[in-house]
């Protein structure tokens, strides 16, 4: 059963939709339906759950969209431009989280900057639009919640693991329950084996290209027909790497702690920093670029009238969207729960590569609003 959200007043929906409105940014329309594998790719596989898959005319497996950020900018790409300012409104489709009871089609609107070169002034200058946008629906109880996932990928690589292992930290990041079952797992590799992983020891052994033979043939032995997931080839790569994971170095305790410790920094911007920062010395790693980045950011949101005292830098915060390499942001109310943001956004620079682009397409950045939240006469 799909929820829908109550209707917001004309009025309340034309305030909190006019800080978007400006000359700098193209009205954009994109297909509902999306291709399912392509989102998974991009999004990840936490969003496999999430998503309502469809039958459509012309494509193998599709979906409903979730959010608009892969579309949007894949047709950037298809206009061959260099750069690109892009505004969107329509509905979006989620399955609920399991047990909530909450599958939803929701009105967003959202800007996607794509292909930016130089400064990269555009995050902090699409959250102050996502906060004056959130503020017109009238709520009084917002706040901020930032993260940087660049930043925790820097503080892990500056620490010398195993790169088997440091990647896997990192991906696990934008996943909490998986982040710290990542960190426990490689301080104990031997222990709290993982579904699949006698699967990823018996598959290690073969080439890549005989593995994923046995593994079609093991599932036409079982009556297996995959849909809407990855291919064989792509589920032995990702057992290999969980092979040679449980074969690395284990993380030692003192880089354990340290890990820990930089995740559980969370206070207001300037102190948070300062306290990352004095961590990274620690642990010897070298994040003057970020801390440049962070400078301005926090410079742009001042005069923008973010309020500092309704914002707060979390260094374990991440978002579910696999895309995100950099900063991300939250806008909440007190009202709601944790997992309903007002609105939300933040860079994903390898996205447009990531999806064909080449070398050089520049930046990419972005943040949405969804009025339903956004209006204080919603209620809760």
């Amino acid at each position: 059963m799909i929820t829908l959200e109550p209707a917001v007043p004309r009025d309340a929906l034309k305030a909190i939709r006019a800080p978007f409105l400006t000359k700098d940014f193209e009205a954009i329309d994109v297909p509902v339906m999306q291709p399912l594998g392509l989102l998974l790719d991009l999004a990840g596989e936490a969003m496999r759950a999430r998503l309502f898959v469809v039958q459509a005319d012309g494509i193998d497996e599709a979906c409903l969209r979730p959010d608009f950020t892969i579309p949007v900018a894949g047709a950037h790409i298809a206009s061959k431009k260099a750069g690109g300012r892009y505004l969107y409104e329509g509905k979006a489709f989620r399955v609920a989280p399991a047990g909530s009871g909450r599958s939803e089609e929701f009105l967003q609107i959202g800007l996607e900057v794509l292909g930016e070169q130089g400064p990269k002034s555009a995050d902090a200058e699409t959250l102050a639009l996502s906060w004056r946008a959130a503020v017109a629906g009238g709520r009084t109880d917002l706040s901020v919640q930032m993260g940087d996932v660049g930043l925790y990928a820097a503080f892990v690589d500056a620490l010398g693991l195993a790169p088997s292992t440091a990647a896997r930290l990192k991906r696990a990041f934008l996943r909490p329950r998986a982040l710290w079952a990542e960190l426990e797992r490689a301080q104990n590799p031997e222990t709290a084996p993982r579904e699949g992983d006698r699967v990823a020891e018996l598959l290690a052994g073969l080439p890549e290209d005989q593995a994923a033979a046995a593994l079609e043939e093991l599932w036409t032995l079982a009556g297996i027909e995959p849909v809407g997931g990855r291919s064989a080839a792509e589920i032995v790569h990702r057992l290999a790497e969980r092979a040679q994971a449980r074969a690395a170095p284990r993380l030692t305790a003192a880089q354990g702690e340290l890990i820990t410790r930089f995740l559980a920094i969370d206070d207001r911007p300037a102190a948070a920093l300062d306290a990352a920062q004095a961590l990274a010395r620690e642990a010897g790693a070298k994040l003057d670029a970020t801390w440049a980045d962070w400078s301005a950011r926090l410079t742009i949101l001042a005069d923008a009238g973010v309020p500092d005292d309704a914002m707060r830098l979390s260094t374990g915060f991440g978002r579910a969207f696999g895309y995100y390499d950099s900063f991300l942001f939250e806008v909440r109310s007190a009202a709601l729960m944790a997992d309903e943001p007002v609105a939300a956004g933040g860079r994903y620079d390898s996205l447009l590569q990531r999806l064909g682009a080449g070398p050089g397409a520049g930046g990419a950045v972005g943040c949405m609003v969804r009025p339903g939240r956004a209006w204080k006469g919603a209620g809760r």
